[in-house]
């Protein structure tokens, strides 16, 4: 088969050289890049769609085509739309429309033959997938990834406020495409039953756009990890470069005594959600860990951010300010460090040399949809001290049996004993490093992820509509022709948020 994945947001590189630096290049990548490469490695051509950009600051993604090293029958085929320079996402939406979608169809159209299906990411991969279906028939499968009303609700939107942030996320098209994604897809993918289906799709903005009871419109395909990359026996191509900076850092920013102890090692942007400064906090409060453990940061793309400003203003006000507040005013220099690593694979090769310290990984989110990076380090040999709200509590809890740590990320407390826990008991460091990774190994890999894709597009392609609704939603006029007339107007998405709300 000869499938096509549509993540136009989503910049995609041989050499993986900004996965998490940006807000738009965060775990998504990773997912669409390891089931693309599972479902190849069975002999099928895959091929990943993106949008080109060409500006100074990202040379990585000028080029039409790429492809990763060593990998057969996966294409990275980047098209244009809009102007040349990158766009956040939220940006993307009338460009999509007007030059993503054609130029994919005048792609293929020169190739001579339609992929087979598509595999649709995020909201606006969906509304492409939508768009092209409507003018092909081509059928597709729809990965929200994150949904869009739950990010209103975490922002706090009200009427008062909804037109000012409007302004800056476009929730008016996004819900709508959004909408129009889970609606006409041939199946809607999750990677969590409870806390994605039932928690994420049953949010009263998407009613009447799908039915979560209906078992026929969804599939559960948790995503995973690749042992060959994060097992705590696999080796990077530049493993030991990656001991000697871990080394150098530490000596930069640890105290001499201090640099053989155990770390609590993050992994994770510099986003408010992702709740770093609640790790700081709960660190700062006790000195038992304090005695235990170094906390070690690892911040993609910025060397030193505890100590020199970074680029982006949002991350220093909103996170890195804070964080060298409670650093100075509760004496933490000397027990923490905060740096980059240059790719996955040093990453991997990170998790492996501090789980010979009888290191943890902690991530606090105060919602994590799914929770990937966790899985990574559990096969490393680290265990595990992360979120209870989110996928999480699925993956790495099956009913009484505990495969990682899980606390309340708004209760420094209870990080605390969720860290003492840990780092303070040896068995109970030694019981969670071999549970969780035997768990994630059993459970959570990216051939599995694969081989459950396939079989689904393979049915999907045999019968294109069968797991459809009877009645589809209508394209939005905008979908079809972005004008500032045709535009989702705020009474629309007033009513589409707050009244579903409130019935």
């Amino acid at each position: 088969m000869h499938i096509g994945f549509l993540n136009p947001q989503g910049n995609f590189d041989a050499h993986d050289s900004y996965i998490t630096e940006h807000a738009d290049f965060g775990g998504q990548l990773v997912y669409v890049k390891e089931v693309a490469i599972a479902i190849a490695r069975k002999g099928h051509q895959v091929d990943i769609l993106t949008r080109q950009i060409i500006d100074p600051d990202w040379p990585e993604f000028a080029q039409t085509f790429d492809t990763y090293p060593d990998v057969e029958n996966v294409r990275i085929i980047r098209l244009p739309a809009g102007p040349k320079e990158f766009l956040r996402k939220e940006l993307l939406w009338p460009h999509l429309v007007t030059d993503w979608v054609p130029n994919i169809l005048k792609f293929y159209q020169g190739e001579g033959r339609l992929p087979d299906a598509m595999t649709t990411h995020y909201g606006d991969g969906g509304l492409c997938g939508v768009l092209i279906e409507d003018k092909t028939g081509v059928p597709f499968t729809f990965t929200a990834h994150s949904l869009g009303a739950q990010k209103m609700d975490k922002l706090h939107v009200t009427p008062e406020n909804l037109a000012q942030i409007n302004e800056y996320y476009y929730f008016s098209r996004r819900l709508l495409a959004e909408r129009l994604s889970m609606n006409r897809s041939a199946v809607n993918i999750t990677s969590t039953f409870k806390q994605e289906r039932f928690g994420q799709y049953n949010h009263p903005a998407y009613q009447g756009a799908i039915d979560v009871n209906n078992d026929v419109r969804f599939a559960l395909i948790p995503p995973g990890v690749e042992p060959s990359v994060f097992g705590a026996k696999a080796r990077s191509h530049n493993e030991e470069a990656t001991y000697q900076l871990i080394q150098e850092r530490l000596a930069r920013d640890i105290s001499e005594s201090r640099r053989e102890l155990p770390v609590i090692l993050a992994s994770s942007r510099l986003s408010p959600k992702k709740n770093t400064l609640g790790l700081v906090q709960a660190y700062a409060q006790s000195e038992t860990i304090q005695e235990q453990a170094n906390l070690v940061l690892i911040t993609a793309g910025l060397h030193n951010p505890l100590h020199e400003p970074v680029k982006d203003e949002q991350v220093e006000r909103t996170v890195l300010t804070p964080i060298r507040e409670i650093v100075n005013e509760k004496n933490l220099w000397g027990k923490i460090s905060a740096f980059c690593v240059p790719d996955q694979g040093a990453l991997a090769a990170t998790y492996r040399f501090m789980a010979q310290r009888r290191s943890v990984f902690a991530l606090m989110s105060l919602f994590e949809p799914f929770g990937l990076a966790p899985l990574e380090a559990a096969v490393a040999g680290l265990p595990v001290v992360a979120t209870k709200n989110g996928g999480l509590s699925e993956s790495l809890r099956k009913g009484d049996n505990e495969y990682g740590v899980l606390v309340d990320p708004e209760d420094t407390a209870d990080i605390v004993r969720g860290l003492e826990r840990l780092l303070c008991n040896a068995q109970e460091w030694e019981h969670f490093a071999q549970c969780g990774q035997q768990h994630v190994l059993n459970c959570y890999t990216w051939e599995t992820a694969g081989n459950e894709y396939l079989n689904l597009i393979k049915e999907i392609v045999s019968s294109p509509t069968a797991r459809r609704p009877a009645e589809l939603l209508p394209i939005h006029s905008y979908f079809l022709n972005p004008q500032s007339e045709t535009d989702v107007s705020l009474e629309e998405l007033s009513h589409l948020y707050f009244a579903a709300i409130q019935n």
